[in-house]
């Protein structure tokens, strides 16, 4: 089987990953994943679902990339793409207080639903640095390898892309995107949005506005950050 079928990984981002898979990381990754399947364990997102935010959001159109910790845990949530839920489910609170400070510097209103598909698909890379869980266990698949990969990719765009706004929420995405290049991209903190943290400092932020302005001075069609 080729590494294209069997990972399903879309072309622009498989041309520079391609080589991940063989490592003795991915390896043990997959025969974790492997081992929980078949002891019968549910794993959220969908396998198919694990890199969905790389096929919404090619290499060459990544403008803003959004760093999480690992996805929902919970029934019908996760579907690929951090901080994001499948329609008709339950807007969790981070990205509720997300939307409420899209609304205070915007205007925009709330939306209804949590499926950020929208945002992708404009080049938001919404990128968990764990791409996998179990149902109900919050960070039970931390340490196996997925954060390894997901340290390439971030290199990767370091590298290949320029003038990318990288949004790090909290103390987790900040030691993730610590080497970023900040001569050659906009890197913007603030603590974390959940409902612990969100009063710290993410509200007033300012990254969504901040960030549009930085693509606008860049020669980049900034992000509708309303959803459909």
């Amino acid at each position: 089987m080729s590494v294209a079928r069997e990972i399903q990984l879309e072309r622009s981002w498989l041309a520079h990953l391609a080589e991940e898979f063989d490592q003795p990381y991915m390896q043990q990754l997959r025969a974790f994943l492997a081992a929980e399947k078949k002891a019968g364990k549910r794993i959220f997102p969908p396998g198919q679902e694990f890199f969905a935010t790389f096929s919404h959001t090619p290499l060459d159109q990544v403008k803003v990339v959004i760093l999480g910790q690992d996805p929902y845990h919970g029934e019908g949530q996760a579907h690929g793409l951090c901080f994001s839920v499948q329609p008709g489910v339950k807007t969790p609170p981070s990205l509720l207080n997300i939307f409420k400070e899209i609304q205070a510097e915007l205007g925009h209103p709330v939306p209804d639903h949590g499926h950020l598909a929208a945002w992708a698909d404009q080049g938001v890379l919404l990128l968990n640095s764990v791409l996998s869980v179990e149902c109900a266990r919050a960070a039970s698949h931390q340490g196996r390898g997925w954060e390894t990969f997901t340290d390439r990719v971030i290199e990767l765009i370091n590298r290949e892309r320029k003038g990318v706004v990288f949004l790090l929420w909290g103390s987790y995405a900040q030691r993730k995107g610590a080497y970023i290049d900040e001569s050659r991209h906009c890197v913007l903190k603030a603590p974390h949005p959940s409902p612990l943290s969100a009063h710290r400092g993410f509200f007033g932020c300012g990254h969504f506005a901040a960030t549009n302005a930085f693509l606008d001075a860049n020669g980049k069609p900034g992000i509708d950050w309303r959803l459909p």
